[in-house]
């Protein structure tokens, strides 16, 4: 009899079935070429260290595989987008320029018939996870977003998976929220976009990137949201298991250093620490039962440290909601009243 495949190997196994259906579906070759994000100049003189796809060793050809799934798999993704709202909702793969002058993949929703000249309110959508990318769980927010006159942008920031091995490399606070502060610029320039009419949401590091945003450039957006978010990057660091601890340290943010060998960075990392830069009117979403981004560690803090500094912030913490660190992507009245309230408090500061 055969063993079963180990549970190592079944990511790669459906990853592999992904491929094989993309490429039925879309006719895509499996073979990877350099995306416009690895194709940025570098500094003349400089070699940069991409995948070399001549390589005949069995750790780069490993690599290879491993990224043309990733890119076969969000290649399935979007064709589901366009397949299930193409016929209300306009998709359309962009990249826009960064701090260091690459170029990043952003998804841009807006609806399928546009009014000439007419400037709609626009919501940047932040992701969270660790190498997470645009995926199946936004899709109900993306659509109901356009049928209420908001236009979108999804940064797939540094550390997103499908778009390569440069791209992969995980910067957590620093180049994520680089991205998704250009990817703001560049979509306020479009002239279907309402500059002053712009909301950003993220959920879990997403939440934390669009705190870190909010800070950073306090007048950018009318509105923000946050949803689970990370708000203490000290205290995420003192729970996770070791081989992420590992990652996010050997980052060049981190320096290949642990919170207790460069705390400033870290420290740098974490919104709690700098509540009284935000302008923006803030909604803030949570659930007990998280285990991912604990409410005694994360958002309840941040609650207590808006309140005392007079922010302005809406709230509210469900109770054991399904799902828990997930609970807006959920089929659930939680997730319902989560999407309900987060429009109702767009629509009061964007106006569509």
């Amino acid at each position: 009899m055969n063993a079963l495949p180990t549970a190592h190997a079944r990511p790669l196994l459906r990853c592999a079935f992904l491929a094989a259906l993309a490429v039925a579906a879309l006719a895509a070759p499996l073979a990877m070429w350099p995306s416009p994000a690895q194709a940025a100049t570098p500094e003349e003189g400089v070699l940069s260290k991409h995948i070399n796809l001549d390589a005949d060793d069995t750790a780069t050809k490993l690599d290879i595989l491993i990224h043309t799934l990733y890119a076969q798999e969000q290649r399935i993704i979007a064709l589901q987008f366009r397949m299930e709202y193409g016929e209300r909702v306009d998709m359309k793969l962009a990249y826009f320029p960064t701090d260091d002058n690459s170029l990043i993949p952003g998804y841009v929703f807006t609806p399928k018939t546009m009014q000439a000249g007419k400037r709609h309110p626009a919501i940047v959508l932040v992701h969270g996870g660790f190498h997470e990318r645009f995926n199946t769980e936004w899709f109900r927010f993306i659509d109901e977003a356009v049928a209420q006159g908001y236009v979108l942008i999804f940064p797939e920031y540094r550390g997103s998976r499908g778009y390569g091995d440069k791209h992969f490399k995980n910067e957590y606070g620093n180049t994520d929220v680089a991205d998704v502060l250009a990817a703001s610029d560049y979509f306020a320039r479009k002239d279907f976009v309402d500059p002053a009419r712009m909301g950003i949401y993220g959920t879990s590091r997403g939440g934390m990137v669009t705190l870190l945003a909010i800070q950073k450039r306090p007048t950018l957006f009318q509105a923000a949201i946050d949803v689970v978010g990370l708000t203490d990057f000290v205290a995420y660091m003192g729970y996770k298991p070791e081989y992420r601890r590992r990652e996010v340290a050997n980052s060049a943010t981190f320096g290949g250093k642990l919170p207790h060998e460069n705390l400033p960075a870290y420290m740098a990392a974490s919104p709690i620490n700098n509540v009284d830069a935000i302008q923006t009117p803030l909604l803030v979403l949570a659930t007990t039962g998280d285990q991912i981004a604990p409410v005694a560690l994360h958002t309840g803090r941040l609650l207590d440290a808006l309140k005392a500094r007079g922010k302005v912030f809406e709230a509210h913490i469900y109770d054991n909601a399904p799902g828990g660190h997930v609970l807006a992507h959920g089929d659930t009245e939680e997730q319902r009243d989560a999407h309900r309230r987060m429009f109702d408090f767009l629509a009061r500061y964007l106006k569509p």
